[in-house]
Parts: structure tokens; C-alpha cells; sequence
């Protein structure tokens, strides 16, 4: 038989638990009354405080006529960043600025400031006893530079340049008044910043220019002095005297180079057509000669006579020879012209040479000069360099001199800050505030009491009740059921079942209240003692063991055994096996023998065990750790995860599963839709539900499924629950006992056989 856990979960109790807090509303009420009340009392009773601020903002107060001349370029750019906001507030909260209003309001003589001046007898006791500083041990203008740290809050305003001045104050006129004071002391200590800055300006200046102006003198008469000791006379272009001769004479140079050789090639190419006997015609030279071109023109008239003539006269007639011998003479005299023209053009070629000679000398000399003029150039405008810049600089001194003098004489100093807005005298006070404090003494106790409350219930145990999900132990194999034995000294007494909490199916079985049942259910019993295969057990007690055979003959109820149950469901093509135990878990092994065996005839067979203590499934997986029907029901699993296979035979079989069954049960709509998967994979699927009733089995049964009762002993519970299955219709019921039952004589190699 199976074997329960000893320990059960528990689980919290949600309704007892949170009626605890109606059970205790008196005492949460009153404490809560109490609480409101004394915070109603705190409130109206405290001391009033007032809160009033002043804002100040940074930005440039100098008018554009104005402004010096240094800062015309940085109009565009911010005064002030992040970190320079934050550094005027720390100057705005700093001691120097918090003495100056101390000192001007006299708040050292106000109670409020100088504790020392109005101590209770409470007080005064605490600081005899030890228990509290005396505050007459600290001097008077700390106290109060203290007590104005604690009511001032100073801080910018985020992506602005305003300071917000925020001060509290038991007197709505002193909270004004204060940071309207700290404010205008900051703006004066600004101004005074600037005043002694300018003064300070000044004074350095002053000195700086007289020194300057001597530096500036010396400088320059420095310069004028070499200049005149080293000759250099300035020419056009701000450029040495020598330097500039230098660069005319080489433009000279140029010039004569370029004459000289012009006149060599002409004189060489008339050279060349005289030499040659070529036309003179091609030289430029010899055609813009007067002489030349009048003998031309007489030399084309007498060209043209002889060619008149021909026409009519012999080439030895006299005139045409006369024509002619003057024609040789006009020739001799062009080519006579053109050697003296040749010879001038040489002339002109040695007259350039002569002259580009004196030109190279000359050059050549202003070379020595120049880089010589050069040199002292150089020592000259380091000399001018110095001059220049320390004028520079004295005339930088002079204009901010006279901007810094002119400031101070007509005492104008913009700071760069104004008050954006003063404080105005607040008419109501920002602590306490009656309704805010009231409202959250009442939720707070409220809460805290309905906590304390709950756990106070929680902790007591009364708020705990058992879990429905709970766990059994690991069980190897379950025994088969054995044939019953009466003891000879007293008569056989059954165990009682175990009791199943089955979250998707269990129902309990009641006794036949009415006459209406009484009549099938004593039909039934009548039926099931006429059985041969059930044992009768005696009333006496007998001296010797009897041990009762099962006979296969069957009742009218149709009680089968393993096989005649696995040769109907093979025959009538069952696609489900309802299996209902309800004597426990010695009975479930009536589903898996059944399983088995129509799984050994060659079907494709699941198990699908739906018991509480997994009765079904753990002889056949020798462990309950397997995931299965809750974790499937709980979408922890798929179908993959839960089908597991029978150590002992082909058959598959799907456990209880290690899900939360309470969060299983929630799911259970879905068996239906489990089933039909299963049958659709599966040539049948036997479900062993445990003790379940007719409407438990319901959301299981579908086309072809056989419903199956099975039993160890007729007795009153296999009845009773035969006639209710029976009564809520499934006429067709089987009974069907693992008794007697047989495993096969070769079991699978590596495989138990069924659990005996």
C-alpha cells in the first residue's frame, strides 16, 4: 500500500487572515483616534514659522556707451556658467555677508537667534543636569551666524542665472526683511569688490606708464642713433638706400644684355646674306635703311624699262645692255649699303658689351654694399621691434589708466547683479500645516496598525491551513494486491484507504441518503456477494488460516480481470480507459496492468495518472520527480517534457508532475483539450483518476471511452460508488481486479517485471 507524507504544507489563509483586522477594528480605531489627535494637538500647539525669498539675478548692468573699449567683443558671451552661479551662492550664504545683516538688523538681541537670551526653566535644568550644552559657552555672534544657517536656504534656480534667497522666520516682517538685507549686502560687497579692484587697477597703472614712457624714449633714440652711425639712408619702398641702387642697376643690366645681343644676331644675319649672295630683303635692318629703299625703287623701274623694251628690242640692242648695267650698279650700291649697315650694328654690339661690362662692375660693388646694409638692417628693426612694442604697450597702459581714472572719479561701478524681486511679508505660515500633518498621522497609524495587526495573525498560526497541493514520498513500485487471508484468533479487518485530495477530479462519495437510492444500491450489493470471486470473510474466528482463491467467474455487474479488460478495449477499438479507484491506491494498479498489457499487444498506449500521491506512474518511472499533468496544466512543460516511457513495457505514461497543483487546478478547463491531443498521438489513453465521482470523470470521457471501476473486495465503498457511476450515467460500467493477475513469463530484457 501507499505510503503519505507525514508532513503536510501549509498554505496562508487570506480570509481569515485579513478578517482578523475586522475582528480588532476597536483597538486599530483607537489607536488611530489617538494618533490623529495628538498630531491635530502637535499642530495647533507648535510654534508658527514664515518663509519669505528674495531673488537676485546675474546679468551685465554695464551700458553698451559705456563699456570699455577691451570688452566691445564680449557682449555675446554668458558672465556667468553652472559653476560661477554656484560660487555667488556660496558667496551670498557666506559669514562676511550673514555679520553685516546681523549686525544691521540686531538680531543678536532676539530671542530667536541667541537662545541665551530667553532659556525656559526646562532648559536651564537640562544644562545643570549634563544633558544639554550651555549655550553661553558659545559666543553670541556664532549662536547667531548659527541659527540664520539653519533658517536660510540660498540656491539658483535650475537653467537660469536667478539666486533665490529663501529665509523662515517666526515673524512674517523678519522673514522679509532678512533676505532683502542679504541680498542688498551682496550687491554692495559686489560693488565694493569692484571699487577696490579699479582702485587697485589704477594705482598699478600709474607707475607702469611713467616707466614705460622712458623705455619708450630710450628705444627709439636707440634707433635713430644706429641708424645715422651705420649709414643707412632709407630710399623709395622703406628700403635701404644701397638696396634699392642695387636693384635699378640690375634692371639696367638687363636691358644692355638684351640690346647687345639683339645687335649681334642682326649683324651676324646681314653678315650672312652678304656672304651668302641671299636677298637682303629678309633683314629688318636693311629695309628701314632710306638709302636702301630709294635705290630699291629705282632698281623696280629700271626692272620695269628693260621688260617694256624686250618686247619690242633685242637683249643686245644698247639701250636694254645701258638699263641693265645700271641695274648691276644699283646692286653693288644696296650690297655696299647693307656691309655699312652691318658694321654699325657691330659697333652698337661693342658699345653694349663696353657698357654691360661697367654695369657688371657697378652691380657687383652695390653687392658688398647691400649685404653689409643688410646686416645692420637686421640690428635696426630688432631695435625698431622693441620700440614699437613697448609703445604699444604704453598706449594700452594710458587708455586703461584713463578708463580706470575716469571710473573712479565719477564713482560709477555697475555690479552684475540686480534684485529681481524682493520679499514680500508672508500672511501665512509654511509649518505647521494642520491638515497635511493630520491627514498623514491618520494613514500612517492606520497603516501601521493593520500591519501590525496581520503579522500578529500570521504569526499566531491561526491565519495558516494546509496546503491542497500536498507532496507524498517517493514510492519504488507499488505491491499487488494479495488474496485475502482471514487470521485464525480474530476475525480479518481491511485497512482503511487512504484519503486523496485529487485537485482536478476527487469528489467525496456520500452514503444513500434516500429511499429512492437505497433500492440500487442494495441491488448492487446483492449482486456483488453473489460474486464467486469475492472473499467471504467469516464472523467467527477460526484456529486455522483460510486463504480464499478468486474464481474467474464473473457477476452480473461484469467484474474482468487484467486481460479480459486489455482483449474489450482492443476489440471495440477504445480510444480512452477511465480507470476510478475508489479504494486507494492498491487498486491503481489495475490501470497500469491494463496499460501494459494492451501496450504488449503492439497499440500505441499512454497512462495519464491523475491521482493525488501519483500511485500510477511511479511504479512505472520508479520516481515522482518527473515533470507531468501539472506542469502541463501549468505551462511550466510542453508535451515533450511531460511523456515519459514505462521502465517495464512499450507503454508511455504521463505523472502528476512537480507543478504547484492549486495553480494546476486553475487550468483544469483544459484536460479536455489534453485529451483530445493525447487520443489524436495515442491508439489509446488509459486515465487512472483515484477516487473520483461521475462528475469528476465528465471533462474526460469522449467518443469511444470505457469507463472502468476498478476493485480489490466488494464491499460497501466499491458499491456505492459502482451505483453512482451508474445512476449518473455510465450503465455500461466494468468492474475489473488486478487479483490473480500473472505478469508475462519472459519479461523485456533489462526490464522488472509488474510489481508483485
Amino acid at each position: 500500500m501507499s505510503v503519505q507524507s507525514a508532513a503536510a504544507d501549509v498554505d496562508v489563509d487570506l480570509r481569515q487572515l485579513f478578517a482578523s483586522l475586522a475582528r480588532n477594528w476597536l483597538r486599530i480605531g483607537l489607536v488611530v483616534l489617538l494618533a490623529t489627535g495628538l498630531a491635530f494637538a502637535f499642530a495647533s500647539l507648535a510654534t508658527r514659522h514664515y518663509k519669505a525669498e528674495t531673488q537676485v539675478e546675474i546679468a551685465p548692468r554695464e551700458s553698451i556707451y559705456t563699456r570699455p573699449a577691451s570688452n566691445n567683443n564680449d557682449t555675446d558671451k554668458p558672465i556667468l556658467d553652472e559653476q560661477g552661479v554656484a560660487t555667488q551662492v556660496q558667496i551670498i550664504s557666506s559669514n562676511e555677508i550673514l555679520k553685516q545683516v546681523s549686525q544691521k538688523l540686531g538680531l543678536e538681541k532676539l530671542p530667536e537667534f541667541n537662545e541665551a537670551l530667553d532659556m525656559s526653566a526646562l532648559s536651564r535644568a537640562l544644562v545643570l543636569v549634563g544633558l544639554k550644552s550651555d549655550p553661553m559657552e558659545i559666543p553670541t555672534e556664532e549662536r547667531v551666524l548659527k541659527k540664520m544657517h539653519e533658517k536660510l536656504n540660498v540656491y539658483g534656480v535650475e537653467k537660469t542665472r536667478i539666486i533665490a534667497v529663501e529665509f523662515s522666520s517666526e515673524d512674517p516682517k523678519l522673514a522679509a526683511a532678512i533676505p532683502d538685507a542679504i541680498a542688498a549686502a551682496y550687491i554692495a560687497g559686489q560693488g565694493a569688490a569692484k571699487l577696490e579692484s579699479n582702485s587697485a587697477a589704477a594705482d598699478f597703472l600709474a607707475p607702469e606708464i611713467a616707466d614705460l614712457q622712458r623705455q619708450v624714449k630710450d628705444a627709439e633714440a636707440k634707433v635713430a642713433a644706429y641708424r645715422a652711425q651705420s649709414d643707412l639712408l632709407m630710399g623709395g619702398n622703406n628700403s635701404v638706400l644701397a638696396t634699392q641702387q642695387l636693384s635699378e642697376l640690375s634692371s639696367e643690366l638687363s636691358k644692355v644684355r638684351a640690346n647687345r645681343a639683339a645687335a649681334e644676331a642682326t649683324a651676324d644675319g646681314v653678315r650672312r646674306a652678304l656672304q651668302n649672295g641671299g636677298s637682303l630683303d629678309a633683314v629688318p635692318e636693311v629695309l628701314s635703311s632710306d638709302l636702301i629703299q630709294r635705290l630699291r625703287e629705282r632698281q623696280v623701274e629700271l626692272r620695269s624699262n628693260i621688260a617694256d623694251l624686250s618686247t619690242t628690242l633685242l637683249g643686245n640692242h644698247p639701250r636694254i645692255r645701258a638699263l641693265k648695267s645700271q641695274l648691276s650698279d644699283l646692286d653693288a650700291q644696296i650690297r655696299s649699303e647693307a656691309q655699312k649697315i652691318m658694321k654699325g650694328l657691330l659697333m652698337q654690339a661693342e658699345t653694349a658689351k663696353a657698357r654691360e661690362n661697367q654695369l657688371v662692375a657697378d652691380v657687383n660693388t652695390l653687392k658688398a654694399a647691400s649685404a653689409q646694409a643688410g646686416e645692420q638692417q637686421v640690428d635696426l628693426d630688432a631695435l625698431q621691434r622693441d620700440a614699437t612694442a613697448k609703445r604699444q604697450q604704453l598706449e594700452l597702459y594710458l587708455t586703461n589708466y584713463r578708463e580706470a581714472a575716469s571710473r573712479q572719479d565719477r564713482n560709477y561701478l555697475p555690479v552684475d547683479a540686480r534684485i529681481a524681486s524682493k520679499a514680500s511679508v508672508p500672511s501665512e505660515a509654511y509649518f505647521p500645516k494642520v491638515g497635511p500633518i493630520v491627514g498623514a498621522a491618520f494613514a500612517a497609524s492606520l497603516l501601521i496598525m493593520a500591519i501590525v495587526t496581520l503579522l500578529r495573525e500570521l504569526f499566531s498560526g491561526r491565519a495558516m491551513r494546509p496546503a491542497s497541493g500536498s507532496r507524498f514520498e517517493r514510492i519504488d513500485e507499488v505491491a499487488m494486491p494479495h488474496v485475502a487471508q482471514t487470521p485464525a484468533a480474530k476475525p480479518f479487518v481491511r485497512p482503511e484507504p487512504a484519503v486523496f485530495q485529487e485537485p482536478f477530479i476527487h469528489q467525496e462519495l456520500p452514503e444513500p441518503a434516500h429511499e429512492a437510492d437505497a433500492e440500487p444500491y442494495a441491488a448492487a450489493m446483492q449482486a456483488m456477494a453473489e460474486a464467486p470471486d469475492v472473499v467471504a470473510m467469516p464472523a467467527t474466528a477460526a484456529t486455522e488460516q483460510t486463504v480464499v482463491e478468486p474464481e474467474p467467474a464473473r457477476s452480473t455487474l461484469g467484474e474482468i480481470d487484467i486481460e479480459r479488460a486489455a482483449e474489450k478495449l482492443i476489440s471495440s477499438g477504445a480510444a480512452r480507459a477511465i480507470f476510478v479507484s475508489p479504494e486507494g491506491d492498491e487498486a491503481a494498479a489495475s490501470a497500469i496492468l491494463v496499460a501494459r498489457e494492451v501496450a504488449d499487444a503492439g497499440l500505441r498506449v499512454l497512462l495519464l495518472d491523475l491521482t493525488a500521491s501519483g500511485a500510477a506512474s511511479r511504479p512505472m518511472l520508479d520516481s515522482g520527480l518527473f515533470p507531468g499533468i501539472t506542469n502541463l496544466l501549468a505551462s511550466e512543460a510542453q508535451f515533450s517534457d511531460v511523456i515519459h516511457a514505462d521502465l517495464y513495457s512499450d507503454c508511455h505514461v504521463i505523472p502528476v508532475g512537480t507543478a504547484d497543483p492549486v495553480r494546476a487546478m486553475r487550468a483544469a478547463d483544459r484536460l479536455p483539450i489534453i485529451m483530445q491531443s493525447l487520443t489524436t498521438a495515442y491508439d489509446l489513453v488509459v486515465v487512472e483518476c483515484g477516487p473520483a465521482d461521475a462528475q469528476g470523470i465528465g471533462r474526460l470521457t469522449g467518443d469511444a471511452t470505457e469507463v472502468f471501476l476498478s476493485m480489490l473486495e466488494a464491499d460497501d465503498e466499491v458499491t456505492q460508488a459502482a451505483v453512482k457511476l451508474i445512476e449518473n450515467g455510465y450503465p455500461d460500467l466494468t468492474l475489473v481486479t488486478p487479483l490473480g493477475h500473472e505478469p508475462p513469463g519472459n519479461p523485456v530484457p533489462g526490464r522488472r517485471t509488474a510489481a508483485a
